[in-house]
């Protein structure tokens, strides 16, 4: 009984391991590309590259620290031309990505970024031929650049997206990294038209994190297991104890 329940402790914990590493990348982010070395001083900021390359190129799963856009050196918002929409470029193969404000006020863009801790988008300013929006909800470009993750709120999908990912300059059909996505179906810096562009995102796509629901529901079954295992084995323990009493001699 006691080997069984190793094992089956053994068994459990490589299921959580599995269930929080199903994110794990497969494909090489940012296609083998570097970000670019101009996006440390992106409108007149300072960012930080190491940032950039480690979340952006290195990872599926963690995030710029949350007000990052507002920090000091950053200060987006105060960068930004309240006036007009700002196409925000991909980081490392400077494709179009977002487009706002759009359908909102720029206090609005604005308000709601600055609530969350990150710049957060609708689906009206996605260039969504440029972007993929897997079913766990992460968002990457067609250049394989993390960006960040969907998560809708008031039933429509909101992309929380970092800031060093989206800081890039617009690059041309010259550019190499450019040529190598050519195979794919995107739109170029070269070929975008702002002002006639509409997006094609879904308000609401479904499409979000459910990484959690899943471990909190391994671990409540192994849980249940495993405390049915040990006391299955301590009411057995007990039963031969009391078998082993009652065959001992009575002393008159």
């Amino acid at each position: 009984m006691r080997r069984n329940m190793m094992k089956l402790v053994k068994v459990t914990s490589c299921l959580l391991l599995v269930s929080v590493t199903v994110s794990a990348a497969t494909d090489e982010q940012c296609l083998g590309f570097d970000p670019q070395p101009n996006l440390v001083d992106y409108l007149g900021a300072s960012l930080n590259y190491e940032t950039a390359d480690s979340i952006c190129c290195h990872n599926h799963r963690y995030a710029e620290y949350r007000g990052y856009l507002a920090a000091p050196e950053v200060d987006l918002f105060g960068r930004l031309n309240p006036d007009e929409e700002t196409i925000f470029y991909d980081s490392v193969c400077g494709i179009p990505l977002f487009i706002a404000p759009r359908g909102r006020t720029f206090e609005e863009f604005k308000k709601e970024s600055l609530k969350h801790g990150w710049p957060s988008f609708r689906p009206e300013e996605l260039v969504s031929e440029n972007v993929i929006i897997h079913n766990n909800g992460r968002m990457e470009s067609k250049c394989l650049t993390h960006l960040g993750h969907n998560l809708p709120e008031g039933g429509i999908d909101r992309y929380c997206i970092d800031l060093v990912c989206i800081a890039g300059a617009p690059l041309s059909f010259d550019d190499e990294i450019v040529k190598v996505m050519m195979d794919d179906v995107i739109i170029t810096a070269d070929e975008l038209n702002a002002t006639n562009y509409t997006s094609s995102a879904e308000k609401f796509s479904g499409k979000t994190s459910n990484e959690r629901p899943l471990v909190i529901t391994i671990f409540v079954i192994a849980s249940f297991i495993i405390a049915s295992m040990t006391f299955c084995f301590v009411k057995n323990n007990c039963d031969k104890s009391k078998n082993t009493h009652t065959d001992l001699p009575t002393i008159a």
